[in-house]
């Protein structure tokens, strides 16, 4: 199996920007996600980054060329073989990324980032519906507060369950970081 780190929307504007993530705490998630990319360059693998983009400056989030669009320092500085510009939820959507892991003879794909109910849930779908082996990786993945019902602790845990009752596979970085020897 050949595998890659798929990095989606780990941007500032889930950090400092108008949407904070809040389940798991943005600073261990943060943390867990670095050190998945540290853990997949040491084993030689893949590193995608995935970037929202709007590209319309009055669009609010994730405006291209702005502060709260470009990417955390945590991923930015480490190394990663691309980075993919999407516009809607899930990366493989109006996106080279299909032909981009095609190239890498990758048929497995990990997944971490933001949001776990939106981005991350898509994504994992999609590459499930592309005959892609998934794993996400739940304490380096993150979630927002949906409304005062639906806060983010349970909407991550509920996406959670669902996306490995038949997409993925879900474990922490702890245990893939251990897996991969």
């Amino acid at each position: 199996m050949t595998s890659a780190l798929l990095v989606i929307d780990v941007q500032n504007e889930y950090v400092t920007g108008g949407l904070p993530i809040v389940d798991p705490p943005v600073e261990g998630s943060l943390a867990r996600i670095a050190e998945a990319i540290d853990a997949a360059n040491a084993a030689g693998l893949p590193v995608v980054l995935v970037r929202h983009t709007e590209p319309d400056p009055t669009g609010g989030l994730f405006v291209a060329g702005t502060p709260a669009w470009a990417l955390h320092d945590a991923v930015a500085t480490r190394p990663h073989a691309a980075v993919v510009d999407k516009q809607l939820p899930g990366s493989f959507t109006g996106t080279g990324l299909e032909e981009l892991l095609a190239e890498h003879g990758v048929d497995h794909l990990v997944v971490v980032g933001y949001m776990t109910h939106m981005c991350v849930d898509t994504t994992t779908r999609q590459a499930m519906h592309l005959g892609l082996d998934v794993t996400v990786l739940d304490d380096a993945t993150g979630t927002i507060d949906v409304s005062d019902s639906l806060p983010a602790s349970l909407v991550h845990r509920v996406e959670l369950g669902v996306l490995g009752d038949g997409f993925a596979t879900v474990t922490s970085t702890s245990d893939w970081v251990a897996s991969l020897g």
